[in-house]
């Protein structure tokens, strides 16, 4: 059983709307630093912020669908 078999469902649930939210964060964060803005040193900050972002959305999604019981 995994670390996810002691949750509650909607639990889980609310956990993979964040997961989905924070995709959809980068994902805006990441078109904002390459259209709209010039300064080199903040789209760096701002896509490391969005890569970051989505490394964790995806880690999580990826648990919550590896260890949810079927």
């Amino acid at each position: 059983m995994g670390p996810l078999a002691h949750m509650p469902a909607l639990d889980v649930m609310w956990v993979s709307f964040y997961c989905i939210g924070s995709m959809i964060i980068s994902a805006s964060l990441i078109f904002l630093a390459r259209h709209k803005i010039k300064n080199t040193f903040l789209r760096t900050i701002i896509n490391l912020c969005a890569y970051i972002l989505f490394g964790l959305g995806t880690f999580l999604m990826v648990l919550i669908v590896a260890t949810w019981p079927a």
